[in-house]
């Protein structure tokens, strides 16, 4: 077996010659063969066709209806009768203040002073002083009764000590605060004894708890229109209805000397209530409803179906399977409603979701 791989002498060069080609034809050959083993390029898959989700919608079919426009909120009891008590002249300082919050005060009583310094002994004074005029006079007429000049002369010494004692009491009497009402007190400013007082700033108030009437005073101003005096207002006390009468708007409210009652009074409705319950007092509360508008008939959608834009007002209806944009004029707007007054029909469906 040996003598099969034994190479003759001599032949070196020619067997090498022979191997080299031989031996590139095998290698190649097993190269191809192994391109073979790899797995053939797969073709790219094709996309799934997807189908379109569907939209859905929140719809309202459009029909007829009512709509009301009404104001709700909760009114305070106040009395109806009121007075707000200050000085009229600036510079005094407090002396005393002679009520509480809640105290009781009857017509004529004095609620507050301020400091007179002198004031008292100069009025007693000018009595004195008005009284040795009027006694002069009257011994010029015992004296001289045919002397005209003389008495006339007397009469006006009496007549300018007179004014100078009115000047005083004047000013004795406007350096106390007096209540014209018998009442409750109601109000009271943090000023203190010995401060400085404003002229014309409140400093109490005195109401009258047996006329009292509900009091609405509104954040937005722009919710007063439509509410005039006559309207009928729902109020409602412990869950229980009684009927209200709008008495007092805005532009029906008495001016005041006191700038915060009128800054108040112009954004304020109160309403007058019939048969309250004796358990009303000042300072209960009630809900009040009063209705400013209303139409029976008429198309009516959600608020929400409604939109806007740059003034523009418009509803999205369902045609078919897709939206449709409807430019419309409305009517009564309330909290949840919409009049539509031009551009829909009744049965139109419109879309309220985005």
């Amino acid at each position: 077996m040996d003598t099969l791989w034994k190479k003759p002498n001599g032949a070196g060069i020619g067997a090498r010659k022979l191997w080299g080609p031989l031996a590139c034809t095998v290698t190649l050959t097993a190269l191809l063969s192994g391109c073979s083993l790899l797995p053939k390029e797969e073709e790219a898959l094709k996309p799934p066709l997807v189908k379109p989700v569907k939209e859905n919608f929140e719809l309202y079919d459009v029909k007829k209806g009512s709509v009301t426009k009404a104001v709700t909120g909760v009114g305070t009891f106040a009395s109806d009768r009121l007075q707000y008590l200050f000085f009229i002249e600036s510079g005094g300082r407090l002396a005393t203040m002679n009520v509480g919050l809640g105290s009781e005060v009857k017509a004529g009583d004095v609620i507050a002073s301020i400091e007179t310094g002198d004031l008292i002994s100069r009025v007693r004074q000018q009595e004195l002083v008005l009284e040795k005029a009027n006694i002069a006079l009257e011994q010029t007429k015992d004296e001289k009764r045919g002397d005209a000049m003389s008495i006339r002369m007397k009469v006006l010494d009496v007549q300018k000590e007179q004014i100078q004692l009115d000047m005083l009491n004047a000013q004795m009497k406007r350096a106390k605060l007096v209540s014209d009402v018998s009442g409750i007190v109601t109000y009271i400013d943090p000023i203190k004894q010995g401060d400085v007082v404003q002229a014309y700033k409140q400093l109490v108030t005195v109401s009258d708890p047996t006329k009292m009437k509900l009091v609405y005073e509104f954040t937005n101003i722009t919710d007063l229109t439509g509410i005039q005096i006559g309207m009928d207002a729902d109020v409602k006390i412990k869950n229980k209805l009684y009927k209200g009468t709008v008495v007092q708007i805005p532009a029906t409210a008495p001016t005041s000397d006191v700038k915060a009652v009128n800054d108040k009074n112009a954004k304020t409705v109160a309403i007058s209530v019939a048969d309250l319950p004796g358990d009303v007092t000042i300072g209960s509360n009630a809900d009040i409803t009063i209705v400013t508008e209303k139409r029976d008939g008429v198309l009516v959608i959600p608020k929400v179906g409604l939109r806007s834009y740059m003034g523009r007002d418009y509803v999205q209806v369902l045609e078919g399977d897709s939206r449709k944009e409807i430019d419309v004029e409305k009517g009564i707007v309330s909290a949840t409603e919409v009049e539509i007054r031009k551009g829909l029909k009744e049965g139109q469906k419109v879309i309220l979701n985005n």
